[in-house]
């Protein structure tokens, strides 16, 4: 796409769910996602477009540049984070026209593992695997070379592959299980509970300090039923719902209108393998209540 000047309105809309997406996946929170497509508008809307050929490239490329700086000063203080961190969850809806935002490298499966990435081979890792950037482009984002970008992305690529090749289960599937879950933590009933859980089965929670929560993993089926059920009582929930959370179902947990769990589960063979549970209150602001 060749421009003549300004950024015209209608095709911001139509690049802003790119420029968020690629944002997002950098950052893994919504907010600070928001932040840098609010800065790359502005910027966009100031800018002479008339040597622009590919607008969406050149916003997504200052999307990538301004996450990156964020990041980079971010990773000082998620070191510093209180327990296991989880993404900012972003709510979804199963539509073709934004899959930008709804595909398996936003799934919270994924973002957990790309945290644990560089800034720098996260960025090269989006760039190159989601968006299609040559190297040479990616290089100018991280102020590289070509051959240098290549191996960060192959690097963060071989990080993420268990996550990529792992089978997924269905959403009716997950939905399922999420709601048996609930229905057998709510009656307390432990042995229901480990039916449904695999034996080997990892709890990780992310209360960040704000609400008492585990500060790590927790590993094996009874172990993590008898948590359920203890934060049943401690907490008394009253009301709950199945909402779609970064492109798959997820069990959203309330009281008195107020979101105070968000449960996002891996599946193998039928039985949950791993059991996320995000508690930060300050990670709720873009879900709302009931």
């Amino acid at each position: 796409m060749e421009l003549t000047g300004d950024l015209a309105e209608t095709d911001w809309e139509a690049h802003r769910p790119a420029v968020f997406g690629a944002a997002y996946r950098i950052l893994g929170t919504v907010a600070e996602a928001e932040d840098v497509t609010q800065d790359v508008w502005l910027r966009a809307a100031a800018a002479d477009l008339s040597e622009v050929r590919d607008l969406r490239a050149w916003l997504v490329t200052l999307a990538a540049r301004a996450s990156y700086n964020v990041l980079k000063s971010a990773r000082v203080r998620r070191e510093s984070y209180v327990g296991p961190w989880l993404p900012e969850p972003l709510v979804t809806v199963p539509d073709a026209a934004a899959q930008v935002l709804v595909d398996e490298s936003v799934s919270t499966a994924m973002l957990v593992v790309m945290e644990t990435l560089s800034p720098a081979e996260r960025v090269a890792l989006v760039l190159h695997d989601v968006f299609g950037f040559p190297f040479g482009e990616i290089a100018e984002v991280l102020g590289g070379t070509p051959a240098a970008g290549r191996k960060l992305a192959s690097r963060a690529r071989a990080r993420v592959a268990a996550v990529k090749e792992r089978p997924r289960a269905s959403r009716a599937e997950t939905e399922r299980l999420l709601r048996a879950f609930k229905s057998a933590a709510d009656a307390g009933n432990v042995a229901e509970l480990v039916k449904l859980l695999d034996p080997e089965a990892v709890y990780v929670a992310d209360g960040g300090g704000k609400v008492t929560a585990a500060r790590r993993p927790l590993q094996g089926a009874e172990r993590i039923a008898l948590l359920a059920i203890r934060q049943i009582d401690l907490r008394r929930p009253d009301a709950f719902q199945i909402i779609e959370v970064n492109g798959y179902p997820a069990l959203a947990t309330y009281r008195g209108g107020e979101l105070v769990w968000l449960d996002t589960v891996e599946i193998v063979d039928g039985r949950i393998t791993e059991l996320r549970r995000l508690a930060n209150p300050e990670k709720f602001v873009h879900i709302g209540h009931t």
